[in-house]
């Protein structure tokens, strides 16, 4: 079993719903972000996401365009978010690390150089919001044939007649994005999250995380009661745009774990 696929079982097993953070690669620096990183698991942090800084991110909102631009503008790469997940691993074998970006640098890697380099740095699965599952041959596919896992993006206008295309080829667990909107623009709401998770769950065996406008523990926790992961992304890419330092980052991050792991105890 994969680290995602072990993660999740575990949690089950726990009665707890999984909580998964992004971050930046890069943001505000490449030191700086990895010392965050490493960080993460200590605080409470089950899976991390790990941003792939691009110039047109079109489907982030204000806080993590920032980051990429803080990112981009210190020199951050496609190779060197690769090298902070393997220096990430030097110290943890164990937490699995998403990939999440667009697909315009892989393909200026080449798909088969880049999957190659995100197995040999420890990437566990890729989400790749700009690729439609109608191109699943360009890199989902490849992705899933190398041993990683794809993961798919469900949203609220995902109608039963979309829902599997989407859920076809997906491997790791569902992405359900909780608005309509870009990221960070407004706040998850559990009475509308609820029956979406459910139509999801009764179409496919893959664990549910929600994402998409959870700021607060308290949404964490009313999020992790119904889903079987809660993502929460700008709410932790303010903090290190508003210049905190790395601990007060993490303290924040415990916060949010802490609201998520609590919901069903």
């Amino acid at each position: 079993m994969s680290r995602i696929d072990n993660t999740f079982e575990r949690l089950k097993a726990d009665n707890k719903a999984a909580f998964v953070s992004y971050i930046m690669g890069g943001d505000p620096n490449f030191d700086t972000a990895l010392e965050i990183m490493k960080g993460l698991p200590a605080a409470g942090v089950d899976v991390i996401e790990l941003g792939l800084p691009f110039t047109d991110p079109m489907a982030d909102g204000p806080s993590i365009q920032l980051a990429g631009q803080r990112a981009l503008e210190d020199g951050m790469t496609l190779n060197q978010t690769l090298d902070m997940a393997r220096q990430f691993r030097t110290g943890d074998d164990t937490t699995p690390i998403i990939l999440m970006g667009y697909y315009n640098p892989i393909y200026s890697m080449g798909v088969d150089a880049f999957l190659a380099a995100a197995k040999d740095a420890g990437i566990d699965g890729l989400i790749v919001v700009d690729l439609p599952p109608e191109e699943d041959d360009e890199l989902c596919l490849p992705t899933v044939a190398t041993g990683l896992h794809f993961i798919r993006l469900a949203t609220p206008t995902t109608d039963d007649r979309r829902l599997p295309a989407v859920l076809q080829n997906t491997s790791g667990f569902v992405y359900y994005v909780s608005i309509t909107g870009i990221t960070g623009a407004a706040e998850a709401q559990a009475a509308d999250v609820g029956p979406e998770v459910a139509r999801i769950k009764a179409a496919s065996n893959l664990p549910v995380c929600v994402g998409f406008g959870v700021k607060t523990p308290e949404r964490a926790a009313e999020i992790a009661r119904i889903a079987d992961g809660v993502v929460v992304g700008s709410a932790i890419v303010d903090q290190i745009g508003d210049g905190k330092a790395p601990a007060d980052v993490l303290d924040f991050v415990r916060a949010l774990s802490d609201g998520a792991h609590s919901a069903r105890a």
